[in-house]
């Protein structure tokens, strides 16, 4: 990859770990269902006037934009809202990648490799160190929850690869049109809001929170990405995206003061670890990401 592409895969990996830092800020002052559904309402318009459908059915993409946007990130969203520790949500939702490798082996037969299994095993012992060291000092709820939520993007990872789409771009910000009315909707029956409507004007912080979930981490960084799995070999792109949870717990860090129990840096230590085996291609007992 030559330096400028490097560059743009770094600063995709840092926006979508400092995206985190934007969910705390906006649900700070914002019901995390009706945030989520305005960071989901600013992807449509106005984009979806410039944007060409995708080649793929209004199924497809009501199916993708209920799972990735609606429960994905609300329930994401939600758990940060009821305690999850964002910088801890920015490492644990990234075990999408084993629920998408298992939901890909039952969905089309696609056998995980040793590797894959050595790593999912490695993060999951990671995963129940972390439980074991929030559920002293967070409800265990949120940490579940996050769970859920790398798992409902596993299925939404599997339903874009089903659907094939002519331009991700263009699935993004259609499948998108079918988001905020069921986030508005269920924002009114569990957060009792009007509506859309905010209980009270938001600050600036809060409205440039949902600016930046909206625009530079889901349509550029996202447009980003896949322009770069387009020029190069994934596994040359890959794993750029294991700097996300280190973008997320250092930002994080920064900015809130969020720190780790002993129980939860191992924790996170082997969930990294095990993403790292699972995506990293090995070859001669040397880690290889180049095309």
């Amino acid at each position: 990859m030559p330096v400028s592409h490097i560059a743009l895969a770094i600063m995709v990996a840092a926006i979508y770990g400092t995206a985190f830092v934007a969910i705390q800020l906006a649900i700070d002052e914002i019901p995390p269902l009706l945030a989520t559904g305005y960071r989901y309402l600013l992807t449509v318009f106005p984009f979806i006037f410039f944007v060409k459908k995708p080649n793929v059915s209004w199924s497809m993409l009501a199916a993708y934009g209920v799972v990735q946007a609606v429960i994905m990130f609300g329930v994401i969203f939600t758990a940060i809202k009821w305690g999850m520790p964002p910088g801890i949500a920015s490492m644990v939702v990234q075990l999408q990648v084993f629920f998408t490798i298992g939901i890909s082996f039952l969905a089309y037969g696609e056998v995980p490799t040793k590797q894959q299994a050595l790593g999912a095993a490695i993060a999951l012992l990671g995963v129940a160190i972390i439980g074991f060291g929030l559920n002293e000092t967070s409800p265990l709820l949120p940490f579940l929850m996050t769970i859920a939520s790398a798992f409902a993007w596993g299925v939404a990872n599997t339903i874009s690869k089903h659907a094939k789409p002519d331009s991700m771009l263009g699935f993004v910000v259609w499948s998108a049109l079918f988001a905020p009315v069921p986030l508005f909707a269920l924002s009114v029956l569990i957060e009792g809001t009007t509506f859309g409507l905010p209980p009270a004007m938001p600050s600036a912080t809060a409205i440039w929170s949902v600016l930046y979930l909206a625009y530079p981490t889901t349509v550029l960084a996202f447009t980003a990405w896949v322009f770069l799995l387009q020029r190069h070999n994934a596994a040359a792109v890959t794993p750029f995206a294991l700097l996300v949870p280190i973008f997320g717990m250092g930002s994080t860090a920064w900015v809130f003061g969020e720190t780790l129990s002993i129980a939860t840096l191992a924790g996170s230590i082997l969930v990294f670890a095990g993403l790292s085996i699972a995506v990293l291609k090995w070859r001669s007992g040397r880690p290889s990401s180049a095309a």
